[in-house]
C-alpha cells in the first residue's frame, strides 16, 4: 500500500536543520541536521507511524490534508511524503 501525506518542514533557528511535522498523523515528528536528512527521517518516521497503526485491530487511517488547508508557520514549507508499506500474509 502506498501513502502521501503533507508533511511540514521549518528550519531550526541553531543549526542548518529542519523539524519535520505531519499535520494527519497525530505525534508523528521528527528532524534533520539538513534537508536531505530532513525529509529521509520524515519518511521513516510516517512509515513506522503507519505501520503501527496498521497493525491495530480497527484501523483508522487519517484523511490527507489539502495543501491550502494546511498553515505554514514562518519560513516553514510543505512537501509531500510518499510512504509504501508492504502487507504480508499473517503465519501464526
Amino acid at each position: 500500500m502506498t501513502f502521501i501525506y503533507p508533511a511540514v518542514l521549518t528550519p531550526h533557528t541553531h543549526d542548518k536543520g529542519y523539524h519535520v511535522y505531519f499535520p494527519d498523523l497525530e505525534g508523528c515528528e521528527t528532524d534533520g541536521p539538513d534537508l536531505e536528512d530532513a525529509l529521509e527521517n520524515a519518511r521513516e518516521a510516517a512509515y513506522n507511524w503507519i505501520a503501527v497503526e496498521l497493525e491495530e485491530d480497527d484501523v483508522l487511517m487519517p484523511e490527507v490534508s489539502h495543501a491550502e488547508d494546511i498553515t505554514l508557520p514562518e519560513g516553514g514549507f510543505m512537501r509531500q511524503i510518499m510512504v509504501t508499506v508492504k502487507l504480508l500474509p499473517d503465519n501464526d
